[in-house]
């Protein structure tokens, strides 16, 4: 379950990304850690997203965030680059990844399946589409729960 405060920090983030020429691409609280720790993942539109840029976004936004005292707690940030096993949430994420090989996790089942793998074709506003084993299968995004990039051998 996502923390609470996940969509202010978001929306603290964003504009300090963005003024460094990043994205933020995702965002946790741990609260179970003592202290806290807060992570925020960005990437670099331009190219591999490196440590100077975790750097820069860290100094940036823990004064962002100081400032805005929604955390009135201790807490660590930790500002970081997503990876290669990241699950896929932005547009941009769907076009970048467009034939490459995802799974799809469904919150009910579609057509009797809770998993789907196969070759991202692409996202609309309605539906995610796969080929699955040559087949065109439409996801309705309103069952989608995740989709992440398959690093085993896809049908």
């Amino acid at each position: 379950m996502t923390h609470p405060l996940i969509p202010q920090v978001c929306d603290l983030a964003a504009p300090v990304a963005a003024d460094l020429g990043l994205e933020v691409v995702g965002a946790t609280f741990h609260t179970n850690q003592n202290p806290p720790v807060l992570r925020i993942d960005v990437r670099n539109g331009q190219g591999d997203t490196g440590l100077n840029d975790c750097e820069a976004m860290s100094r940036a936004l823990e004064e962002t965030l100081d400032n805005a005292g929604i955390i009135p707690e201790a807490y660590v940030l930790e500002v970081s680059s997503p990876g290669l096993s990241e699950i896929l949430t932005t547009e941009r994420d769907f076009t970048a990844f467009k034939g490459f090989p995802v799974v799809v996790t469904t919150r009910e089942p579609v057509k009797g399946r809770l998993s789907w793998r196969g070759q991202l074709i692409r996202r609309d506003e309605n539906a995610l589409h796969l080929s699955c084993r040559g087949r065109t299968v439409a996801i309705p995004r309103p069952q989608i729960q995740e989709v992440q990039l398959d690093h085993l051998d896809s049908e």
